[in-house]
């Protein structure tokens, strides 16, 4: 087993902020969601490299209110742990303006479903879970440091007042705190230097709880130092320890193509971790991210995401999310067995308000994605089709419309600036489209067929950049792109059917 090896990331395309945990043989990994639905996809591992998502820890709308938050707010940087036979998810819901709550839910199961979340605080960010020897149990967050709460004995309420333990190395952002305890040190592992290039893990540690903490003689323990690298922006990371003794670490970094522009956002990434003789840790030997690396000396156990998705379920697929909370009678996998029927609604793509923006992540930097869609518009401006989701902010959609006919349309929203590309006729009667992109590196071209045979050109986008948090021009830009389907009525107040009867992704 020792010697097979894997290929980073290991969980590809947009899977920011990490974090794990083992029960026995199986391992756990949460990801922040931001403003999709549902939010905080949980993901189950036997071999810390191949990973399979079984939930997710908020599933019920009226839980987290998504719908009217800024493109990139709402979930941030989960936690999940393990204690007394419960698993607890922790994370930050950050709300409009500088508002932001810290927040818990919890379950007997690892893929839920999980509780009503509760609030223990609204102070700072990315909250974690810490259970000490004695069974205290605190929490764990970042904002100019790492900051511990006293939390109660169930960890649904906080107790007493918050204490800083560490600033950081005075690096940007230091945030993403987890504490660690080993061999009678408390180890503070932080995530500095922002999201962005430049991004570090850094760890200080104690004899005592409370500090004082020393910082590691050779911080950070893990970044890229290398601007030429394959993976950059590496950070944010937390350890676990596999049953047979081995130390890992995940963390979060992103492959850019084109330029420093990682369009499928912040990624997953697992390296091996190694103790010194005096008691610290080093992050594969100092030597920064790794493209193909040893693997685990665990049992090799793959899964995988189907290349097709029928939609014959009584749900869609765990892979699958809506941009943000969805009206549950918009759409329906139950109005046509087989089919997502979504049903056209008042606001653009363009608007936060969108609705059925029905999206999965882009994993590959070359691929190919198409759909068959049966729609009937009749009034200007009525849409329904492809989409390569970056936000609000950043898309470009493939969609049949019409205007004095049926057309197909292609359209990008480059980063607030929305342009029309190219507009071609249907010559045919009324029936299925099917609409493609095949996307190479930042060079996206669109087709479409009345046979799913014959393609005909629907235009090219050459740059694709913006659809990165690195393109937007956004401070607050922190997701990846997601590609998938919508509908909506171009202002008609039309209200009707759009039925997706299948819907492909196939890595080139």
């Amino acid at each position: 087993m020792s010697e097979r090896t894997y290929t980073n990331p290991i969980l590809p395309g947009f899977h920011p902020d990490p974090s794990i945990v083992r029960v026995g043989e199986d391992y756990y990994m949460v990801n922040s969601t931001f403003q999709f639905f549902p939010a905080i996809v949980i993901s189950h591992s036997r071999d810390l490299v191949h990973w399979e998502y079984i939930g997710h820890g908020i599933e019920r709308s009226e839980d987290i209110p998504l719908r009217d938050l800024p493109d990139s707010f709402g979930i941030w940087a989960p936690d999940i742990s393990y204690v007394d036979g419960t698993f607890y998810i922790f994370a930050t819901l950050r709300l409009h303006g500088s508002g932001r709550v810290n927040i818990m839910v919890q379950s007997e199961r690892p893929e839920g479903p999980y509780s009503k979340p509760v609030v223990l605080n609204e102070l700072g960010l990315d909250p974690s879970h810490f259970v000490d020897d004695d069974g205290t149990r605190y929490m764990v967050y970042g904002g100019g440091g790492a900051w511990i709460q006293k939390l109660s004995p169930d960890s649904k309420e906080s107790v007493g007042e918050p204490i800083k333990l560490w600033e950081g190395t005075g690096r940007a952002s230091p945030e993403g705190p987890h504490i660690l305890k080993k061999d009678g040190y408390y180890y503070i592992i932080l995530a500095e230097g922002g999201t962005e290039y430049g991004h570090c893990i850094t760890v200080a540690r104690s004899r005592e709880l409370f500090g004082s903490y020393e910082p590691c003689p050779f911080n950070p323990v893990h970044t890229q130092r290398d601007p030429n690298a394959p993976i950059q922006r590496a950070g944010h990371g937390k350890l676990v320890q596999t049953q047979h003794g081995e130390w890992w670490i995940v963390h979060l970094g992103g492959r850019p193509v084109g330029g420093p522009f990682c369009t499928l956002g912040r990624e997953t990434y697992l390296e091996p971790v190694q103790w010194t003789a005096d008691g610290w840790f080093q992050v594969n030997e100092g030597r920064g991210p790794s493209v193909v690396q040893q693997a685990p000396r665990l049992e090799e156990t793959p899964y995988s995401i189907p290349d097709v998705d029928d939609f014959d379920g009584a749900k869609l697929p765990l892979h699958w999310n809506f941009a943000r909370n969805p009206y549950e009678d918009n759409w329906s996998l139950r109005e046509r067995p087989g089919h997502v029927r979504i049903w056209t609604a008042d606001a653009e793509l363009q608007m936060i308000e969108a609705q059925n923006v029905i999206v999965r992540r882009e994993m590959h930097h070359c691929y190919t994605a198409s759909l068959k869609l049966e729609f009937h518009p009749e009034q200007p401006s009525e849409q329904a089709g492809l989409v390569c989701y970056y936000d609000s902010r950043c898309f470009i959609s493939l969609v049949l419309t019409y205007k004095d006919g049926l057309k197909v349309r292609l359209t990008e929203n480059r980063a607030r600036t929305i342009r029309v590309l190219q507009e071609s006729d249907v010559d045919a009667a009324p029936g299925p489209i099917y609409l493609k992109v095949q996307v190479d590196g930042q060079r996206r071209s669109f087709a479409f067929s009345i046979d799913n045979a014959n393609w005909q050109e629907a235009g090219v986008v050459e740059d694709a950049t913006f659809l990165s948090d690195e393109g937007t021009q956004e401070k607050k830009a922190f997701t990846g792109t997601m590609v998938g389907f919508f509908a909506n009525n171009g202002g008609s107040g039309r209200r009707i059917a759009a039925d997706v009867d299948w819907f492909r992704y196939e890595a080139e």
